[in-house]
């Protein structure tokens, strides 16, 4: 009977401590709850719902724009002059201009020959265009593979240079700008440029030309993305739905518009002349395509988007390598708008409107305002609501306003739009590594410049099963884990229980949902599903 008691004596003991506990975190969290938190996170909702109002009108906007532009049918040709260049009896090809093409690449073995092969196939006169690819591979196994393919193209009697460097300073940057101070690029007129994974039609240059030629205002004619394998998997189609808005809708609008766009690093073809006078390639930024657009747009060049010519490429497959895509994406717009804002509002060749559509639209609300907003809000501020109830969010910031931007950015991808439940799970939890990046290129922290290579497999369609083999998941926890999105699961799962349990707002089933998502990206497992 003692025994009996002794034992039961232990329990009782851990019982009482933990009650102890409990009613101590009881207390310090309703003498901080009134005085501190509330008023804080409703500093927070207030903040958010601005920077809502600011997405949710950016989006109106540019919606009404390409409604008046689908109504009016205003194509790039009713806006600038185009006609075909016309063969001439007494200058011969010497009539036309001198088109140089870049193709940069990095340890590109899948891909190499489907670009190179996609640039010498550019239907032009042979003597009027040259092929330039800047080769900054480290392995010399690849280096010398693309070397040989080159050679095989020079053989056939293309144009072809093959250039390497002794460093890689300054990453596509520096390969482009010592692509650019070779002695025969002085006699071109205009450069196309392609990463290692487009593939151009062969009347690219056609289409294109005819645009920088008779219309001198202009710098850049910039196409758009069209991806070989969106279909491979549920990652990949989420990110044909983002991009696809990008290209149908802000692409358009800025060029509509006369405001500004940004030079998307590939897929274009850039006035020489431009390039020089914006002051060439910089390496300050790990985005130097919208570095040089910028730029350019500031001495008074314009831009124009041809959303009807679009050119094959690859989207990254594996989600690490989206993450490194991403952060670079996110952190450099950041980094660049840290480094231009002042530059921008001294300039005096362009106009105020111009001024603010770059600073206020581009910058702020699409690069910065878009990505934190979307974590801090959604993931962050509405979930504590549901621990501290004192706290309202109105319905309108919280289902209207989220419900609208998120149709408006579906309308790109229509044959998506049964998706978009994973679209708004994915993006939310994207939203957390974007943030991160954007703060970074902010605040100038330790990952600013870092440049990762997107990795690409080549052509879904005919490299299927050494995609599905690069896709296998590995058994290194330390590459998998990502302990962000992990423990922002933790915190949503814990706000879905509470509201399951005791919270009125009744947002438990997208807090469970939201908190699943985040566990999948935690643990690495995106990319391994397929969409019907």
């Amino acid at each position: 009977m003692e025994r009996l008691s002794s034992t039961t004596l232990l329990p009782n003991t851990f019982s009482g401590a933990k009650d102890d506990i409990t009613e101590q975190v009881s207390m310090i969290w309703a003498q901080i709850k009134a005085p501190l938190i509330v008023p804080l996170l409703n500093i927070a909702v207030f903040l958010c719902l601005a920077m809502s109002l600011m997405l949710f009108i950016e989006r109106v906007y540019m919606a009404i724009v390409i409604t008046l532009l689908k109504i009016f049918g205003r194509k790039p040709e009713k806006r600038y002059k185009w006609e075909p260049l016309k063969d001439d009896l007494e200058l011969g090809n010497s009539a036309y201009p001198m088109v140089l093409v870049q193709i940069p690449m990095y340890n590109e073995k899948e891909v190499y020959q489907l670009s190179i092969g996609a640039a010498c196939g550019l239907s032009w006169p042979n003597d009027r265009i040259i092929v330039q690819v800047l080769d900054d591979s480290t392995d010399p196994i690849i280096k010398n593979m693309v070397e040989m393919e080159c050679q095989r193209w020079a053989s056939k009697g293309i144009n072809i240079k093959y250039e390497i460097r002794d460093n890689r300073n300054g990453y596509k940057a520096g390969a482009l700008k010592q692509g650019l101070k070779h002695s025969y690029v002085k006699d071109c007129d205009y450069v196309a440029i392609f990463d290692a994974d487009f593939q151009p039609e062969p009347d690219f240059l056609w289409r294109t030309i005819p645009f920088l030629a008779h219309n001198p205002e202009l710098a850049l004619v910039q196409a758009r993305w069209k991806f070989v394998n969106a279909d491979e998997c549920l990652m990949t189609r989420m990110q044909e739905m983002s991009l696809d808005y990008h290209f149908s809708v802000e692409q358009e609008v800025g060029s509509s518009t006369y405001a500004f766009f940004g030079f998307n690093g590939t897929a274009g073809v850039w006035r020489i002349a431009a390039i020089e006078e914006a002051g060439g390639w910089k390496d300050r930024t790990t985005v130097e395509d919208m570095d040089l657009a910028v730029r350019a747009s500031l001495r008074g060049w314009k831009f124009l988007y041809l959303g009807s010519l679009k050119v094959k490429n690859e989207l990254p497959s594996t989600f690490k390598a989206y993450r490194y895509q991403q952060h670079r994406w996110s952190c450099g717009p950041a980094n660049l708008f840290r480094k231009m804002v002042m530059e921008i509002i001294r300039n005096k060749k362009v106009t105020l409107w111009k001024k603010v559509h770059v600073i206020y639209s581009f910058f702020f609300v699409r690069k910065i305002v878009a990505h934190i907003v979307t974590f801090v809000f959604y993931c962050v501020v509405l979930p504590a609501t549901v621990l501290v109830p004192e706290v309202h969010i109105p319905k309108w910031g919280a289902v209207y306003i989220p419900s609208i931007i998120t149709l408006l950015n579906a309308v790109g991808t229509p044959r998506s739009l049964h998706l978009i439940v994973f679209w708004i799970l994915f993006e939310n939890g994207m939203s957390l590594h974007r943030t991160k990046a954007t703060l970074i290129g902010l605040l100038e922290a330790g990952r600013v410049n870092e440049w990762v290579v997107t990795e690409k497999l080549g052509d879904a369609m005919k490299l299927k099963s050494a995609a599905k083999a690069f896709r296998r998941p590995r058994l290194r926890i330390g590459e998998r884990l990502h302990l962000l999105e992990l423990g922002t699961g933790a915190y949503l799962l814990f706000c879905g229980c509470y509201d399951l349990a005791f919270g009125k707002n009744h947002y438990f089933i997208y807090l469970f949902i939201q908190a699943l998502a985040f566990f999948i990206m935690g643990f690495g497992y995106v990319g391994t599903f397929v969409p019907t």
